[in-house]
């Protein structure tokens, strides 16, 4: 955009300079195409249409010439770039106190509750060591351009645009990645502590992380325990497997720690999702606690301190005893997004609506209202040059072989993006 303004100014200037020798009207000086190209506005119907057409242009052309970085926007693309080659190990090396950092696994239609999780945790004074795990580059730039250094995307990256619902396909292939981001994270050496982000502190964890264990839980059950409850593993229940919460945990970079991640990931290997049984990486975590069991030195936290959301959210007698014993509550033991908000609304645990600025990544804009002309024609380059890279990854090609034979493939995905950040672009308008 800033370059077509540039262009149509140019002419502008040169007659002014023309006019001031010849005392001549610049406006008579304009041949009408000239006078038609400046009278139209940009983001009327022929603007857009102008727009569309560069863009399929420059879609046609990107494979062949590697554009993206020579254009006026390469600074933005050029930072873009440098977030997708940053690793996993850099980023726990960079966010990490006390060798320890806190993780949690976001796509983008999460941010809300990702921006609520983070400002309880900034009440406690532990963000510094907060590290994300985007699943999507939207928000791989989003948090860093905001926090830089705090975001991390590991490949591939994931859908942006759905909001996974517990049981879905999806849901599982978002969730079966965390065991696999956690052992990498101990194997480095560091202290990682996982939390979903429908979770609020209250308080600080830390404290209550006693001793020297390989991994601490919490348990999901909503039966009420003993303020002095064994903090063992809970026995087996119906299903042969305790029911312990894969969304609140805390490992140590111990070889116990590391043999249970590998036996979850297994797990979930051997029990992948389908139709049928709509598994999700929960049971796969008990399973691999069950089977681990003496070689691994596990700790349930207290339950007063980490409640499950059936017990927190569904037991008034309960939550009135413990008033002031309360950590972390899990807004679980419901199913969806507006649900979740409006449940954390009513217990006053919705605190992005009014204490955004205390966040690290502060007052965030709705999705569909962030589109500009430049976000627009950027989020095509891409994913074509995504594309390509990825091409060139699965064949084993330099980028000059790759672009001949990937171009019929790019052309095609940008024809199709091209319709859908138009209709994003024009609904946000």
């Amino acid at each position: 955009m800033a370059q077509a303004l540039h262009l149509h100014q140019r002419p502008q200037s040169l007659l002014n300079n023309y006019s001031s020798r010849n005392q001549v009207s610049p406006q008579s000086s304009l041949s009408s195409s000239q006078r038609t190209m400046m009278m139209i506005p940009l983001f009327n119907r022929s603007g857009l249409i102008l727009l569309l057409s560069l863009l399929v242009f420059l879609g046609l052309i990107l494979p062949f010439t590697g554009m993206p970085s020579q254009l006026s926007f390469s600074s933005s693309n050029n930072v873009n770039n440098k977030w997708r080659d940053y690793t996993l190990s850099q980023a726990v090396s960079y966010v990490a106190k006390n060798n320890t950092v806190i993780v949690c696994a976001v796509s983008y239609p999460y941010f809300p509750f990702l921006n609520n999780w983070l400002i309880s945790i900034t009440r406690q004074k532990h963000q510094d060591k907060v590290l994300i795990i985007a699943e999507d580059y939207e928000t791989l730039y989003k948090v860093n351009d905001k926090w830089p250094g705090h975001a991390v995307l590991i490949p591939p990256a994931m859908d942006s645009a759905t909001a996974h619902k517990f049981g879905s396909q999806g849901f599982f292939n978002f969730t079966a990645r965390r065991p696999r981001h956690l052992l990498h994270i101990v194997e480095l050496g560091y202290n990682v502590m996982y939390n979903d982000v429908d979770m609020v502190w209250l308080g600080d964890p830390f404290p209550y992380l006693e001793g020297n264990h390989d991994v601490y839980f919490m348990d999901d059950m909503a039966a009420v325990k003993p303020l002095d409850h064994s903090h063992a593993l809970p026995p087996p229940g119906k299903k042969g497997r305790p029911y312990i919460c894969s969304c609140m945990i805390y490992l140590r970079p111990t070889d116990g720690a590391k043999l249970l991640m590998k036996k979850w990931i297994q797990e979930l290997q051997d029990e992948p999702w389908s139709r049928a049984k709509k598994a999700n990486d929960q049971p796969g975590f008990n399973w691999a606690l069950n089977k681990t069991v003496g070689q691994v030195d596990v700790y349930l936290l207290p339950q007063a301190a980490f409640p499950t959301g059936g017990l927190y959210f569904r037991n008034k007698t309960w939550v009135k005893e413990t008033k002031g014993k309360h950590v972390i509550i899990h807004n679980n033991y419901i199913v969806g997004f507006e649900k979740k908000i409006k449940r954390f609304h009513d217990y006053g645990l919705w605190l992005v609506d009014d204490h955004a600025h205390e966040s690290p990544l502060g007052q965030l804009v709705p999705h569909h209202t962030t589109n500009s002309g430049t976000q627009f024609f950027e989020l095509l380059c891409s994913d074509l040059v995504e594309t390509q890279r990825a091409i060139c990854c699965k064949f084993r090609l330099s980028l000059e072989v790759a672009r001949p034979r990937s171009v019929l493939i790019m052309v095609a995905l940008a024809l199709v993006n091209l319709f859908k950040y138009s209709w994003e672009f024009c609904a946000g308008m």
